[in-house]
C-alpha cells in the first residue's frame, strides 16, 4: 500500500504551486475590506501630526509645578480641534484630549489632580517633563511602511489607512473560484426528498466559506455521476476560472469519477492524504485553473476546506506572510479520553468548558455536521497519538479559521 502524504507535505506542495492573481485594482479605502494589498503603503505625515495631550487637565510648563502645590493663573481654553496661543510662564492652559499642547508648556496634569477657583487652578502634582503628552509621530512616522504588500485587509489595517489620509488603496483582483458538486444522490433544500437521497449541505457550507475569503464564485450545481458529465463540466469551469473546487467522487468506487476526469483534463498532483477526516483530497490543475477535489462527506469537506483550501486561496490572493498563512494554535487541557490512535494526523471536533479544558464531540463520524456546529474548533492530533484526560493538546479554534 502507497504510503498517505502527510499533512505538512500536502499542504507545502500547495502553497508552492499556488500563482498569486497578477491583475490590480484601485478601490476605495472604504471599498477594500477583505482584500489584499498590491504594493505596500508608506504615511505621507507623522501620527499625531503634531505634540498633543492624552487627558484633561492643564498644560504647564513642569518647572512651575515643582512644588506639588502650585497657583497658576489659567490663560486659556484650548479644546480639540483648536490651536492655543504659546504659553507664559507662571499659567496654565485648560486643554482637552486630543488638543495641541500650545508651545512653551512640557507638561499636562490630569484634571483629578488639580482645583480650579474662579480663574486660578492649584496643581497638586509635581509633574515630569513630558507627562501625558502624546508625541508627534508616536504612532507613525512620515516616510514609514505602514502596510506592507501583501497585507489581507480587515478594520484595523483599514482604520490604519484611513489616519494616513490614504483615500485609495491598490488591491489585487478578487479570485475566480468554480464549485460543483457531483453525486446523484444530492438534493437541494425545497425540493421533495427521493428514497436514498440527502441534501446538499456542502453547497451551502463551502460557498459560505468561499465569500468569507472575498472570492467570485461560479456555481455549476449538482453534476450526475458521469465521467462525460464531469469532464465537460470541468472544462466549463476552467474558462476564465483560477480555482475549480469540486466536493464528492474523489474516492475509488465505480461512481467516484473525479480522479479519472481530472487527469483525462488536466494533471493530478496530490491524490491521498494522512489527514482524517479527509483522506481522498487531490490537486492538481486543469488548463489554467487550478483544482482542489474535497471529499462529500460534509464534515470531510468543511475540515479540509479550511486547513488546505483556505491557506492556497489567501496565497493565491497574493498574502505573502506564512505568519498569516497559518491559523494560530493553543495549548489546552484535554478533558476527555481518546485512547484509539490512528496512523493518520486527526482533527477532532471539541468545546472549551467553563474550566478552561477541552470537551471532545461525542460522534466523530465525518458525516455528523453538528460537530461543526457544538464545537468551538479542532484538536490537531498528531499520528499515533491517543489522549488521556489532563494530557496538552493543540487546539485550532474555529475563529482562527473561518
Amino acid at each position: 500500500m502507497k504510503p498517505l502524504m502527510p499533512v505538512r507535505e500536502a499542504l507545502d506542495l500547495m502553497l508552492a504551486a499556488a500563482r498569486p492573481v497578477a491583475d490590480v485594482e484601485t478601490l476605495s479605502t472604504l471599498a477594500a475590506n477583505g482584500r489584499v494589498l498590491a504594493q505596500a503603503q508608506v504615511s505621507g505625515m507623522n501620527v499625531p501630526t503634531h505634540d498633543n495631550t492624552q487627558m484633561d487637565g492643564y498644560a504647564v510648563r513642569a518647572a512651575d509645578c515643582a512644588s506639588g502645590a502650585a497657583t497658576l493663573t489659567v490663560s486659556q481654553r484650548i479644546p480639540a480641534g483648536h490651536v492655543g496661543q504659546p504659553l507664559l510662564p507662571g499659567t496654565a492652559a485648560r486643554i482637552f484630549t486630543g488638543a495641541l499642547i500650545p508651545e512653551g508648556a512640557d507638561a499636562v496634569v490630569m484634571q483629578e489632580q488639580c482645583e480650579l477657583t474662579g480663574n486660578v487652578v492649584t496643581i497638586g502634582h509635581a509633574p515630569k517633563s513630558g507627562e501625558w503628552i502624546r508625541r508627534a509621530g508616536e504612532d507613525i512616522s512620515n516616510g514609514s511602511v505602514i502596510l506592507p504588500a501583501g497585507t489581507r485587509l480587515r478594520s484595523q489595517e483599514l482604520g490604519l489607512a484611513a489616519s494616513v489620509g490614504l483615500a485609495e488603496l491598490p488591491v489585487r483582483r478578487k479570485l475566480r473560484v468554480a464549485v460543483f458538486f457531483t453525486g446523484d444522490e444530492l438534493a437541494m433544500p425545497g425540493e421533495p426528498l427521493a428514497p436514498g437521497a440527502i441534501y446538499n449541505s456542502n453547497r451551502f457550507t463551502l460557498r459560505a466559506l468561499l465569500e468569507n475569503l472575498g472570492c467570485e464564485i461560479s456555481d455549476f450545481g449538482i453534476v450526475p455521476d458521469s465521467l462525460d458529465a464531469t469532464r465537460s463540466v470541468l472544462r466549463q469551469a476552467a474558462e476564465g476560472n483560477d480555482l475549480i473546487i469540486t466536493s464528492g467522487g474523489v474516492s475509488v468506487g465505480e461512481e467516484d469519477h473525479i480522479k479519472p476526469a481530472v487527469e483525462a483534463e488536466g494533471r493530478l498532483n496530490m491524490w491521498q492524504i494522512a489527514v482524517k477526516p479527509g483522506k481522498p483530497l487531490a490537486f492538481g490543475e486543469v488548463r489554467d485553473a487550478f483544482f482542489v477535489g474535497l471529499p462529500g462527506n460534509p464534515v470531510s469537506s468543511f475540515v479540509t476546506f479550511l486547513l488546505f483550501v483556505r491557506p492556497f486561496i489567501l496565497r493565491m490572493q497574493g498574502v505573502g506572510d506564512a505568519k498569516a498563512l497559518a491559523p494560530k494554535a493553543y495549548q489546552l487541557r484535554a478533558d476527555f479520553s481518546w485512547p484509539k490512535a490512528d496512523r493518520r494526523n486527526e482533527f477532532l471536533r471539541a468545546r472549551l468548558n467553563e474550566q478552561g479544558g477541552l470537551e471532545l464531540f461525542m460522534n466523530q463520524s465525518s458525516g455528523v455536521l453538528t460537530s461543526t456546529v457544538w464545537g468551538d474548533g479542532l484538536v490537531d492530533n498528531p499520528p499515533g497519538q491517543a489522549i488521556q484526560p489532563g494530557d496538552t493538546v493543540r487546539f485550532i479554534p474555529f475563529s482562527e479559521l473561518i
